[in-house]
């Protein structure tokens, strides 16, 4: 089992732990943890590619590039999978890519399509909560807990329920409608294994339940970053799905990365793992040493990222969140931000924020000259496009992918407005 996994490596202080270690955040720092792979071992035993498949079409198609390989068969007997993953990257013609001479993409989470995966819940959160359940299961871990905004929750209990293990949701009750319902629904249906409790307050008070009403009862935190790297390994799938061979570059098997990738950003697990996707890929010789220039955009409601930026410093310092449509974008302070920090800055990226005015305004001319249908977090990376040209952060030629993490209709009523009583 995770024959390829060498150990778990805190990303700041660098101290390491055994690969199978059942542990949240690192004891030296209280800083996150990531598994570190043997990729010399997988590029001798799995080839170049590492074993990737692409008639696969979910995120499992990475083969050893993932700490469960599907191809092993004591792996595959872990693995809990509903068809997460292998989303498109669908061009995107927009007055501004026209304007900036580059050519938009969106990446998009929040719906099937045909002759590729699609995510369950209709949002990325899925990636990261099959390889987390799924690693639970290799390690018998057989209670989890998380503190969520609204979409990790959903993910969880429907993963915890195809695992037949135990699943706890602490989440506000100001969650969006269509998903605490969802989450109701399954505690409902499925009380042996899914229980819901609303909290009120944000994820940094869900987060507090969870530590003092779930882990003394033997639940197994599984909070962004708070897991050993876990839905960092899912969240890494977007990057690897970035850069695999497609078009053109397929028959010759040719990996590439973006330019630019324009991300909105929560906790910032994503942007954490595509840098470790990109890092991982170099090393197996896929790709150069060149990297897109991550971009995080927040809201305005809750700017610890940009904050940090703009003030040079090392880490973040949280202000109390304030209230926005975005709801994943409301997280005010989380472990892992040093991390997304320090990859903006080595990637020559930036951060910037946008209003809810902006986001609800690019919802609506979206889905009225498109019917196109964003999300209110990645509304907020096509609002943002403005801003990032005047910092000159896209340029002639670019390939610039913008992340759709969910679906629109997660988030009815609140945007029902904006696209005129559709979806």
């Amino acid at each position: 089992m995770m024959r390829h996994v060498m150990e778990l490596r805190c990303e700041t202080c660098g101290a390491s732990y055994p690969a199978d270690s059942k542990m949240n955040l690192c004891p030296s720092d209280q800083r996150p943890v990531q598994m570190i792979l043997d990729l010399e071992r997988i590029r001798s035993e799995r080839g170049r590619d590492a074993g990737w498949n692409p008639d696969r079409r979910s995120l499992w198609r990475f083969g050893a590039l993932l700490p469960l390989d599907i191809d092993d068969p004591d792996d595959r007997r872990s693995i809990v999978t509903l068809g997460e993953g292998c989303t498109p990257s669908i061009p995107y013609p927009h007055r501004w890519a026209e304007r900036l001479g580059c050519r938009f993409e969106v990446k998009d989470e929040g719906r099937p399509y045909t002759g590729f995966g699609a995510n369950p819940t209709l949002s990325f959160k899925d990636r990261g909560m099959a390889l987390t359940v799924s690693m639970a299961r290799a390690l018998g871990i057989t209670r989890l807990a998380v503190p969520t905004q609204g979409n990790a929750g959903d993910s969880l209990a429907r993963y915890a329920i195809a695992a037949e293990i135990r699943a706890a949701i602490v989440m506000s009750p100001d969650t969006d409608l269509p998903v605490l319902g969802q989450v109701a629904a399954l505690a409902l249906l499925h009380p042996e294994l899914v229980s819901l409790e609303l909290i009120p307050g944000t994820i940094i008070d869900c987060g507090r339940r969870v530590r003092e009403a779930y882990i003394p009862e033997g639940y197994f935190s599984v909070a962004t970053f708070q897991e050993p790297g876990w839905r960092t390994e899912g969240k890494k799938t977007l990057g690897l799905e970035l850069a695999e061979p497609a078009g053109e570059r397929l028959a010759d098997r040719l990996w590439s990365v973006p330019d630019v990738i324009v991300y909105p950003t929560g906790g910032g697990t994503g942007i954490v793992g595509m840098a470790k996707a990109f890092d991982e890929l170099e090393t197996l010789g896929l790709i150069d040493g060149r990297r897109p220039r991550m971009i995080c955009v927040q809201s305005e409601a809750s700017t610890p990222i940009v904050r940090a930026i703009d003030e040079h410093a090392a880490d973040i310092t949280p202000k109390p969140p304030g209230q926005t449509i975005a709801t994943g974008l409301n997280v005010a302070q989380n472990s892992g931000h040093i991390n997304v920090l320090k990859i903006v800055r080595e990637t020559g990226g930036c951060a910037v924020s946008v209003a809810d005015a902006e986001i609800r305004a690019t919802i609506r001319s979206e889905w009225r000259e498109r019917r196109f249908a964003w999300s209110p977090e990645g509304a907020a990376t096509l609002a943002a496009i403005e801003k990032l040209s005047d910092l000159h952060m896209i340029n002639k030629g670019d390939r610039v992918v913008l992340v759709n993490t969910a679906s629109a209709s997660k988030y009815l009523p609140s945007i029902r407005a904006e696209l005129d009583g559709g979806i």
